[in-house]
């Protein structure tokens, strides 16, 4: 089954020095029937203005992982880490029995725009745990890239989930063909352009902004309808 989630179903938000949408409720949005998808919590589609973000707060048993799509986001938690990452970077917290950390944007000029994700972890009750990430943005183009996966991927960013997280870019006519075990999800976000989907006898469309949850379908035809850059979540 194809699960389609406009961008206008999204919950929109306006602080001035944050915008953005929501795709699950989160903070002041909550809507009963939308709390998860498997073990998938949180994505947040940011857009922090200069010199704000989060300040101190705290998280335990959640895997957070950060990507960023332009201008940098500097992280440091109790810990003791500190990163400041740009787009081609991902930020993991495995916030396990507590962590406090704050984030924001260090420009004084440029905006940061990011997906935070949320997971449920595998185990809970472990060591808080913070890593970076770097991975090759020409390698998007025409392939599935893992930027962060807790299957054991080499070079990958790891997580304490049984997931894998993948970016990509395609032009227009290029198709990529997905396959997973039986039983398992796949989780769409369109960043940009249009993406045609079909798999188990179905067929949708996704524009900018738009996400789908597909359970059932364990081969997907993933075909550019125009110059597209899109997010893929294989989920248990």
């Amino acid at each position: 089954m194809i699960q389609v989630y406009p961008a206008s179903s999204r919950f929109e938000y306006d602080k001035g020095w944050l915008k953005g949408g929501h795709s699950f409720s989160f903070a002041e949005y909550y809507d009963p029937e939308n709390v998860k998808f498997g073990p998938m919590r949180v994505c947040n589609d940011d857009v922090i203005a200069p010199g704000k973000g989060f300040g101190a707060h705290p998280h335990s048993d959640m895997e957070i992982i950060s990507i960023i799509l332009s201008g940098r986001l500097r992280h440091e938690d109790s810990l003791g880490n500190v990163a400041v990452t740009g787009f081609g970077g991902v930020q993991r917290m495995s916030a396990g029995t507590g962590v406090i950390h704050t984030e924001h944007n260090p420009s004084e000029h440029e905006n940061v725009h990011i997906l935070q994700l949320w997971f449920e972890p595998a185990e809970r009750g472990k060591q808080p745990s913070y890593a970076t990430g770097e991975f090759d943005t020409a390698a998007l183009d025409g392939a599935l890239l893992p930027v962060a996966s807790g299957q054991g991927l080499e070079g990958v960013t790891d997580m304490g989930q049984d997931m894998t997280i993948y970016l990509s870019r395609l032009e227009a006519g290029q198709q990529i063909d997905f396959k997973q075990a039986v039983g398992r999800r796949v989780f769409l976000f369109v960043i940009e352009g249009e993406l045609a989907v079909s798999g188990a006898g179905e067929n949708v469309t996704l524009g900018r902004r738009d996400t789908a949850r597909i359970t059932e379908a364990p081969e997907l035809a993933l075909t550019a309808s125009s110059p597209v850059f899109y997010m893929l979540v294989d989920l248990p």
